[in-house]
Formats: structure tokens, C-alpha cells, sequence
């Protein structure tokens, strides 16, 4: 197995995580009599603001099995997630969080749920409410709810970061994901089976969330736009229902005329409301398609997902001009006046 985990703000979890691994290294067994080994703990670098990379360079070299897979700049965590893949080369791929919520005792669970239910992602489905807050668990099930819709899937309710695929699925995944793709989505696009397995999850402790209010948006948003062509179906259907309505109403004020009930009616408050809900729905339906064809220009022009690069600290913005001490000029020294 490899195991891949994105590090955003990982300076005060990190080591411990990793420090739950370690056993693994050698051959386990899980209840249900499947034997397996963590051969690599991938640590993908995704430019947090606290000092993670000095964690990942002195886990990497204290730890043979730790690797760090270091990004160009930020891309965020799906994109790390694929960074890691991309570099795993296990049967099996794990893919966790830094902040110690998933306990490593389950991934012999998922094993063999995966193994029983002949699943090639199987994804950790919490027993106990994630401990986010009530808002936040509620909003995520809603996105979920959402997506599930547009996708006439069943899957996107199970998505979770503590996630077992093989690594043939996994790799595939990440070398043609493009940018803006939703991860799950992307997977559950070649994934034969998907299962889940329920799980503890663990508290974070004291380390904050690094999701904030803008970034959860933009993270639903992206899952919206990568369910498909679904969204701009939508779109139609709502066109129609509005044209409808405007006959609707049409026939309505006809109607109203030829009876009299409408007679010396200046009308500027239905004209308003019907320009004004109408232009409402053409713009909604105009930023839609807009987000559509933005995913698709950027993938068009060769926006990556993520990059890989070397750690900074060995190439050449790592280089540094010795200090050497500060020496007296020799002879004697011009009178400046």
C-alpha cells in the first residue's frame, strides 16, 4: 500500500500521523484474514502557511518509507491528492488527511470491504458526525445531496478524503484529471464499484480548519461543474419553465383586458417584476455556461492540475551567500574631508 497525504498545516499533526504508520511497515493482517504492508507515506507539500516542508524534510530523511512529493505553489487538496497518486506505486492507494482525524487501525477495514465487495474505491463512511460543527456537517450533506442529483449517482453522498483505490485506478486518475476536475467525480468516471465502510473519525484537536466559507463555495461549485452536462440541462429546463410562465401570464392579461379587470391598469409593477425575474434567470443561466466554458479553456490551453517539482531547499532558490565576517580595509583611510 501507499499512502498519500496532502500537508497544508500539517507542522504540529505530521509527525504523529506518521508516527501511527510506522507499524504498518511491517506485515499486517486484517479481521478478515487479508495480509498487507505500507511500503511508502507520500507527503505531497501544498504551500501551507506554517512551516510543514521543515516537518516533511526531517520526516523524509529520519524515515526510509517517507517521501515528500513537493508542488510548484498551492493547487489546493484534490490536487495535491492527485499529486500523490501520480508518485504512489502500491497495489492499493490510501489517501488520508494530515490533522489525525483517520485512525491508520482502518485501513485493514477497508481492505476488506473493498476485497468482499469487490470495490475499487471504497470510502470511509463516519459512524459518528465529523467533528466540524453542526453548519458545516449540514452544508457538506447538502452539496453532496446536490451532486448526487446531477449525477443520478448514488456515490457522491459516500465522498470522503479517507479513501481506499486500487493504484492502477488511482494512477489513471490523476495523469488525465484536468485542471478544475473534481476528484471523486473523476474517479467515479472509471471506477467499476464503489463501496463504503464505516469508521470512527477522530478530533482534529487544536489545529484550525485551513477550509474557510470562500473555499468551501468554490469546492462545491467545482463539483457542480464536473458532475457534467446535467447542470446545463438545467439550465434549459429552467429557459422553459420561464417561457412557459410568460405565456402563462400572457394569456392572463388578455384575458384580463377583454373582460375589463384590466382596464386603466398602468401595469409598471408586472412589467418590472416579469424584467427582473427574467433577466435574473438569463444571467443565471448565462454564468453557468460561463463556468463550463472557463473549465474547458483552461484545460484547452494546458492549465495543469498540479506540478511536480524538486524540494526548493535543493535547487536554486535554496543556495545561500555564506556569511563571512566583517574585515577592516588595509592602509591607511582617506580623510573624507
Amino acid at each position: 500500500m501507499s499512502v498519500v497525504i496532502p500537508v497544508y498545516q500539517g507542522e504540529k499533526t505530521l509527525v504523529g500521523v506518521v508516527n501511527e504508520l510506522l507499524p504498518y511497515r511491517e506485515v499486517s493482517t486484517t479481521k478478515g484474514g487479508h495480509d498487507y504492508v505500507i511500503s511508502e507515506v507520500l507527503l505531497v507539500f501544498d504551500h501551507g502557511p506554517d512551516n510543514s516542508a521543515a516537518a516533511i524534510r526531517s520526516l523524509t530523511t529520519s524515515i526510509d518509507i517517507v517521501r515528500g512529493v513537493w508542488l510548484s505553489r498551492n493547487f489546493g487538496q484534490h490536487a495535491a491528492t492527485l499529486a500523490g497518486m501520480a508518485s504512489a506505486g502500491g497495489d492499493w492507494v490510501v489517501t488520508m488527511d494530515e490533522d489525525g482525524q483517520h485512525d491508520p487501525a482502518a485501513i485493514g477495514d477497508l481492505l476488506d470491504t473493498a476485497m468482499a465487495e469487490k470495490a475499487s474505491v471504497t470510502y470511509a463512511m463516519p459512524s459518528n458526525p465529523a467533528p466540524h460543527g453542526f453548519l458545516r456537517n449540514m452544508a457538506s450533506k447538502s452539496a453532496k445531496r446536490t451532486v448526487r442529483f446531477l449525477l443520478s449517482s448514488d456515490d457522491a453522498t459516500s465522498y470522503q478524503s479517507f479513501r481506499l483505490v486500487t493504484g492502477e485506478v488511482a494512477r489513471s486518475v490523476a495523469a488525465y484529471a484536468g485542471h478544475g476536475v473534481y476528484l471523486d467525480v473523476a474517479v467515479g468516471w472509471i471506477a467499476d464499484k464503489t463501496a463504503t465502510c464505516p469508521v470512527m473519525l477522530r478530533e482534529e484537536g487544536d489545529r484550525r480548519s485551513g477550509y474557510r466559507l470562500r473555499s468551501l463555495l468554490s469546492h462545491f461549485w467545482r463539483m457542480v461543474i464536473s458532475s457534467g452536462t446535467r447542470g446545463l440541462r438545467l439550465v434549459s429546463l429552467i429557459g422553459a419553465v420561464f417561457a412557459l410562465a410568460g405565456i402563462g401570464l400572457a394569456i392572463y392579461f388578455v384575458i384580463a383586458y377583454l373582460t375589463g379587470h384590466g382596464a386603466g391598469q398602468q401595469g409598471w409593477t408586472s412589467t418590472m417584476v416579469v424584467l427582473l425575474v427574467s433577466t435574473g434567470a438569463i444571467l443565471f443561466a448565462l454564468g453557468v455556461i460561463a463556468e463550463y466554458v472557463g473549465v474547458n479553456v483552461n484545460m484547452a490551453m494546458g492549465k495543469p492540475a498540479y506540478l511536480i517539482v524538486s524540494d526548493p531547499a535543493l535547487g536554486p532558490l535554496g543556495k545561500t551567500v555564506p556569511k563571512t565576517p566583517a574585515t577592516l580595509p588595509s592602509g591607511p583611510v582617506a580623510d573624507a574631508g
